[in-house]
Order: C-alpha cells, then structure tokens, then sequence
C-alpha cells in the first residue's frame, strides 16, 4: 500500500510524456504543412509569340519568382516552378488534363479545345486572361509561295490548303471558306500541316496555300519564300490568345493564380515601354526574327496586347467552340460564363493599380507616341506611319508618311547605314505590314498609302484616284523627288 502514491506518479509522468509527445507531433505536421513544396508548372508557346508576356517573358525576366506569395499560409512554402514550352496548344492540352502542367497559354481555338478536353475527364479548366487579341481577327492568316499568281483568298477555289488542325488558324480558314459560300469538303481540299513542315513546303513550292497562327503568316513573308493574301482582320471574326488554369489548383492556390497573372501585367509593361529591345529576346529564345516580334509588339501593333476579356473575345471564345462542333471534336456545351473566368485578372490588376473597368472599354491600339524623324513635329495620323528599324540602332525610327520614310530611307543609305526592316500601316484596316510586300498607292500630290491587298489598293485608288504599284516602284519615286 505505501508504495501506490509512487505508482501512481510514474504513471501521471507516462500520460504527461505521451502528451508533451502529441503536441510536438502536432506541431510538426503543422510545421511541414506550412513548409510545403508547390508546384507551378506552366506551359508555354515559345514561338507563338503573342503568348510572350505569359510565358516566355514571365520565364526569362525571373518576374513569377517576383510575385509568388510569402506571406499568410505561404510564408514557409517553398516553389518547384516548371516551365515547359510546346508548339502548339493541343500537346500543351494533353499535359494538362494529364495533371502534369497547372497553367499554360494558347489562342482562343485550343484554349475551348483545352475546356471540353477538361469537361470530358470530369474536370474543369477556367479561361483566366487575355495576353493579347484583334478583336478584327488579325493574326491568323494565309500564305501561297512567292510566285504563286493567286492575290486573294477567292483566288484559292479548288487548291489545296494546308493548316495545323485544331489550331485557331483552322477555325479561320473554315470561316473564310464559309464566307466565299464555298463546301470545306467539295470547293477546296484541307490537309493538315504543322508549321515546320508548311515553311519547307512553301519554299519547295509543294502547296498551293497554307493557313497558320502567330507568327507564321508573317515569319514566311518575312524569311522570303511566301506571300500574305489573307489576313485574318478580313473575317471580322475576333480572336485572342490567352491563359488557362486547372480549376482545382485555381481552388487550392488563388493567390498564386493571382502572382501568375501580376507577372503577365509586369511583362505587358515591359515590353510596352522597350519593344525593340525585347523583341531581341523573343529572337534569342525562340528564332523569330526580332524584326518579326516587333511587328506584333512595337506601337500600332499587328495584335494589341490586352488583359481583359472584352465581349469580342469571349464571342471568340464562343465561335471556337461552335467550330469544334462543326468539326465534331466536341458533342457537348460547355458554360460560357463560368469557364471564362475574369476574377483572378481582376484581383491581378487592382494589385498593380489597374482600373480594369476602364481598360476593358479601351479598344486603342497600342499607342504610337513619337515625332517624326525628319521633322521632328509630333505624329497625329496612325493610319500613315511608317517606320525603319537601322541595324545597329536601338530604337524604331518613326515617320508620318510612307512617302516620308522612303525620303529618308534613301539618305540612310546614302550614309553607309543598313536597313533591318520597313514598316507601313494599312490604310483601310490599319495593321502593320512589312512596306517591302506591300501594294501602294500614289495620289496626284504624290502622297502613298500603303495596302496589303492588290485588289484593296486598286479599290482605294477607284475610290479616291491615284496608280496602283508595288514597293519598288514607290521607292522609285520617291527618290527621284528627293533627289531634285
């Protein structure tokens, strides 16, 4: 009996020990949790560079790093960031719904491709932001070879024309087609083709035409061997490209869809402010041309670079989706409004001090806030600019006029200097073409405006009189008045 009050503390000092034990066991578990290892693994389209500011740029500038959350239930996570680049949207599509990539970005074709491909695994993804659009349609576009004599899309009944399947330059070249009044299965015959393989065809004059996205129907013209003659503005259908998310991570890490997105408005600014000198990187990383990415991102801009999703886009959204239907790569509807989902941009823009209500009427072109180089007065008319990019020089030199630039052009030479690139803007939908493949037309003051379409310019000209000719010939004049 005495020696009970002794038992009896050994065994208050057990229950004490496994006690103390739970606490530090518990305490653990919270410790590892807040000390988890998150995983963001992206995927990327390199060289559909109007993807750049949610992939490429957002890689390169270290900007994710930048903006991942630290703080809150984040303060001891640690990131496993993964980037992995793809070709296209429908591979970037599988390792998604795969589980193997949490966010990835891609043209508004794929992306309703990568939402039925969700719905149909008994997922969802959501449709977070724009990166960039034309809510015309430009971007997508369709080439021939160079000596091809087709200069129009209705010049194409009965060819062979060679697009990537799937891709949002397949659902512009069924709405062409659809627009000429044409049967897709009776009055041309389609093939597929991925873009690598269309530039080695083109060059070996083994198609007749080839539909394709970003930048390809400008990157042909471009290194030479094809020419542009339709431009996806001509459908009047928008189109965008965009970012997408894995609804269950967006669930699990909003914050982090949020810092994605901060990164995408950091690499918007970026490249806004310095678009010469990160179209250089687009070139370093992925073999388009500067001069090309420049084409895209520089100031009146072939796409404007846009975050938020405008009514058009989401029609664009909704045609895509349409098309797959037509195309039977869908059986089903999916809900518009809750696969595009704007709250993550939102919450991304408030944080970078955005007024998205107002960016979201704003349809403007990427502004060109610039004087003329030869006069230096401030330049008011868009729809004459034109531009030369001087190897060695850092920075785009800007003109009012095309007549201007090729007055000038001809004293650059002159001086022993060499010409990148020559731009000009359309006169009747404003895109920026390269002036080289461009039609123009001089008027009596001997003023030009430059086209992308022979049969555009030889309108304007009925219209407003003035000669239909080419680059050589505008040059030609130009510098012969210079000269007197």
């Amino acid at each position: 009996m005495p020696r009970a009050p002794a038992l009896f503390d050994g065994v208050r000092r057990v229950t004490l020990l496994r006690s103390l034990t739970a606490i530090l066991l518990s305490a653990t578990a919270i410790g590892t949790a807040q000390a988890e290892t998150i995983r963001v693994a992206v995927g990327t389209q390199d060289t559909t560079i109007n993807c750049a500011t949610g992939g490429l740029l957002i890689r390169e500038l270290k900007l994710l790093e930048k903006y991942l959350p630290h703080d809150g239930k984040y303060k001891d996570a640690t990131y496993d960031i993964q980037w992995r680049n793809f070709t296209s949207g429908a591979p970037l599509t599988n390792e998604m719904v795969a589980g193997k990539l949490d966010l990835g970005a891609m043209a508004d074709f794929p992306g309703s491709l990568n939402g039925y491909a969700f719905n149909k695994a008994g997922r969802q993804s959501l449709f977070i932001s724009v990166l960039s659009g034309s809510i015309k349609g430009s971007g997508n576009g369709v080439v021939v070879p160079t000596a091809s004599p087709v200069q129009s899309f209705a010049d194409l009944k009965g060819k062979t024309i060679s697009v990537p399947f799937a891709s949002t330059s397949h659902g512009l070249l069924l709405r062409a087609v659809k627009a000429q009044g044409w049967d897709p299965a009776r009055d041309v015959t389609i093939i597929t083709q991925a873009p690598e393989m269309a530039g080695s065809a083109l060059l070996a004059n083994k198609i007749e035409a080839h539909a394709d996205f970003v930048p390809f129907a400008e990157l042909f013209p471009w290194r030479g061997f094809a020419r542009k003659i339709y431009d996806g503005s001509q459908s009047n259908a928008p189109t965008m490209h965009g970012s997408l998310v894995d609804a269950a991570y967006a669930e699990k890490y909003p914050e982090i869809v949020t810092a994605y997105l901060r990164a995408a408005i950091e690499a918007d600014r970026l490249i806004a402010a310095e678009p010469e000198k990160y179209a250089e990187l687009i070139e370093k990383v992925t073999g388009i041309e500067a001069e090309v990415a420049y084409l895209f991102h520089g100031p009146l801009g072939l796409q404007t670079r846009d975050i938020t999703w405008k009514p058009e886009y989401r029609q664009a959204v909704k045609t895509s989706f349409e098309t797959l239907k037509l195309l039977k790569k869908a059986d089903s509807d999916i809900d518009l409004d809750r696969f595009v989902d704007d709250r993550f941009i939102r919450a991304a823009a408030k944080e970078a001090g955005i007024d998205y209500e107002s960016r979201l009427k704003d349809y403007a072109q990427t502004p060109l806030v610039a004087n003329d180089a030869v006069t230096g007065q401030p330049i008011t008319d868009p729809a004459r600019v034109a531009q030369i990019w001087v190897k060695g020089e850092a920075h785009v030199r800007h003109y009012a006029s095309p007549e201007a630039a090729l007055g000038a052009l001809a004293e650059i030479e002159k001086e022993g200097g060499q010409v990148r690139v020559i731009y000009a803007q359309d006169r009747g939908s404003n895109i920026k073409l390269f002036a080289k493949q461009a039609w123009f037309v001089r008027d009596a003051d001997r003023h030009l405006s430059a086209f992308l379409l022979k049969g555009d310019a030889e309108a304007y000209a009925q219209a407003h009189g003035g000669d239909v000719i080419d680059f050589a010939a505008a040059r030609a004049g130009t510098t012969r008045l210079s000269a007197r």
